[in-house]
């Protein structure tokens, strides 16, 4: 699929300066740059569609744990420490 992207004089020396500084053409920076984007964005949007199944199933179900027992954990976890994962239980 072929397509044109009008780019503005100053994007398109940007883009010119950093490709020449990774040794490559304005054409694959681009590429790359796209490539890089589409994978964030289909990342982002997985995260999002796991977060809203937990959630919808957290709501059905009842089940959840606290969000200061999380942030807890991985206080802990983070400063060296060995805590017990919280447990899922019955959010009132």
């Amino acid at each position: 699929m072929a397509v044109s992207l009008r780019v503005p004089p100053e994007m398109k020396k940007k883009v010119e300066r950093l490709a020449q500084a990774q040794d490559t053409t304005a054409h694959a920076f681009m590429l790359k740059a796209i490539r890089e984007k589409v994978e964030a964005e289909e990342t982002r949007a997985a995260f999002h569609a796991e977060a809203r199944r937990r959630l919808a199933r957290m709501k059905q179900t009842g089940m959840g744990i606290p969000a200061e027992e999380v942030l807890a954990y991985f206080r802990e976890k983070a400063a060296g420490g060995n805590p017990r994962p919280p447990k899922a239980r019955k959010i009132v």
